[in-house]
């Protein structure tokens, strides 16, 4: 009898561990799931934030494959500016922008390399300001 005692109360605790494991995978899942709508929220209200600063259609920076010059680099510099006040990786910025993480990380490149313009380094600067400003109460310190 204290065999099978043993048995059951080895099973018990096995099937415990299990619970357990699936609880902890659940609730991880829950909280990537969670991440990955605040990213796209987020880039979303970016993308809305740009288009009324710069008085664009916010659908042309969302239109998927190739725009005008002035489309892309704003876009650029929205996906920059994410990257940066948000602290997103540049594969969240890509799933909230529509677009690969090497293409964010070409656009970050290419705005930080065009920052040596002043002009460019205001609007880049404003950008960044304006985001603080309107995201001051979710972001991350």
């Amino acid at each position: 009898m204290a065999g099978s005692t043993s048995a059951l109360l080895a099973k018990r605790q096995n099937e415990a561990r299990e619970a357990v494991a699936r609880d902890e995978r659940s609730s991880l899942e829950l909280l990537a799931e969670l991440r990955r709508d605040e990213v796209i929220e987020r880039c979303d209200a970016m993308i809305e934030l740009m288009a009324a600063l710069f008085g664009v259609p916010s659908k042309e920076l969302r239109r998927l494959g190739r725009t005008g010059n002035d489309i892309s680099r704003l876009r650029q510099i929205s996906m920059y500016v994410a990257h940066v006040v948000f602290r997103f990786s540049m594969s969240e910025v890509g799933r909230g922008f529509g677009r690969d993480r090497t293409t964010v990380l070409y656009a970050c490149h290419t705005v930080e390399d065009l920052r040596d313009d002043a002009e460019f380094d205001r609007i880049v600067s404003l950008a960044e300001r304006v985001a603080i400003a309107a995201f001051r109460d979710r972001l991350e310190r």
